[in-house]
């Protein structure tokens, strides 16, 4: 059978075979019932939380790819979301993670500081409008050129450090999104290197809020909770003094919320939550510091996120009502809160809802939204439903998807 044709449910199926289990077994582990396993592994019941996921591959001792099937390669370059840019993007890492002093040749040119922190701003927003095929084509050049100037003691090694880590941010966002997860670890290594080199509490918070990024993806809960709250502590003292720093300490319990909720531990997710909502009212309600999209109405689309993995499908829709997401200048995070939202309908047995939201959310950021198996979890689902106001919409989605 071809890779991208087996289910989640038999990825499950085929891990829980080889550690020689039953589905008793791994149901009793996870403390779930036979009857949900059973659904899970034959496809009849999807799986829409990360939480769910992440419990699984922790009881079966696989890594979380390894049940999501990432990554996953479309028929289209415009549609394989970056693939191809992925060897020249591992190569420039592994030349920004060699020590000082080992400087490989730039094809080119080299560019300016000045001229490398406008090509920066140009890529984030690239990553910000999910345009990672465009974005995988800038990127290694610039963390390449980068590489030179934070090895020259001449330069302004400071400011090209600080490049350097919102560089290799949008390198581990791509890189996660992607499944290419030990990628988005050599970046986020380099990230926190960046930060060591400079000192400052807003770079440290940024390469912190990364690493907690890093961990989401892979379902290491725990870690990313603790990099969340010790990160916080330590830029506790700064957070009064500079409008960045606390912009980054409201993101970075955002990041704590959602390590709590699939953790399920709703009280302490709704308890971070709640302080970057108070943070979030103080500062401008176009903020983006550090690409973290941290300003009022992201605050509310990490709620419906935080509702969706504690498994409270009312309180998803609830609070999916009172986003304003038409404020937030943000493609990734317009689709993010739609397929979130697509989830809550989709636990509330709304299927034509789900169908348009998903739909929704594709139309804004394709290559975003074709990439997360969440969504394709979902898709599969609603294509078996037949009984969808949009079903050949959703027939025409899953076929791009290569789900057929």
């Amino acid at each position: 059978m071809a890779t991208e044709y087996v289910t989640q449910g038999q990825r499950i199926a085929r891990a829980r075979h080889r550690k020689g289990w039953d589905q008793a077994t791994l149901a009793e582990k996870i403390g779930r019932s036979v009857s949900w396993l059973s659904k899970v592994e034959n496809g009849r019941m999807p799986l829409d939380r990360m939480s769910v996921v992440g419990q699984l591959a922790e009881a079966l001792g696989v890594e979380v790819a390894e049940l999501t099937g990432q990554p996953y390669r479309h028929e289209t370059t415009e549609l394989d979301s970056g693939h191809a840019a992925v060897p020249g993007l591992r190569l420039a890492l592994q030349q920004a993670s060699l020590p000082r002093g080992v400087v490989l040749p730039v094809s080119g040119e080299p560019r300016t500081l000045g001229e490398l922190e406008a090509n920066v701003r140009l890529a984030e927003q690239l990553r910000q409008d999910a345009k990672f095929t465009a974005l995988g084509e800038v990127l290694p050049r610039i963390i390449t050129e980068l590489i030179a100037i934070t090895n020259d003691s001449s330069a302004d090694r400071d400011r090209a450090e600080a490049l350097m880590l919102r560089a290799c941010h949008m390198a581990r966002v791509s890189s996660n999104l992607l499944g290419h997860h030990d990628l988005g670890w050599t970046a986020v290594q380099r990230e926190l290197v960046a930060a060591q080199q400079v000192g400052s509490p807003e770079l440290i918070a940024a390469a912190s809020w990364d690493l907690c990024g890093v961990w989401l993806h892979e379902a290491q809960l725990d870690p990313a909770k603790n990099v969340a709250l010790s990160a916080l502590d330590q830029i506790e003292p700064h957070v009064g003094t500079d409008d960045t720093v606390k912009a980054m300490w409201g993101a970075l319990h955002l990041r704590a919320a959602v390590a709590y909720s699939r953790l399920w531990d709703q009280r302490e997710a709704e308890s971070h939550l709640e302080e970057a909502r108070r943070v979030a009212e103080t500062l401008p309600r176009d903020g983006n510091v550090f690409q973290t999209q941290f300003n009022r109405v992201n605050t509310t689309i990490h709620a419906v996120e935080v509702s969706m993995e504690l498994g409270r499908p009312r309180d998803v829709i609830t609070r999916a009502e009172h986003v304003e997401i038409a404020e937030i200048a943000s493609s990734e995070r317009q689709a993010h809160y739609w397929t979130c939202t697509a989830a809550g309908y989709h636990m509330n047995r709304k299927d034509n809802e789900a169908a348009e939201a998903l739909l929704r959310a594709d139309r804004i950021a394709p290559q975003h939204v074709r990439n997360r198996p969440l969504v394709r979890n979902i898709v599969r689902d609603l294509r078996d439903s037949g009984r969808l106001h949009r079903q050949r919409e959703i027939l025409n989605l899953a076929k791009v998807m290569r789900l057929l």
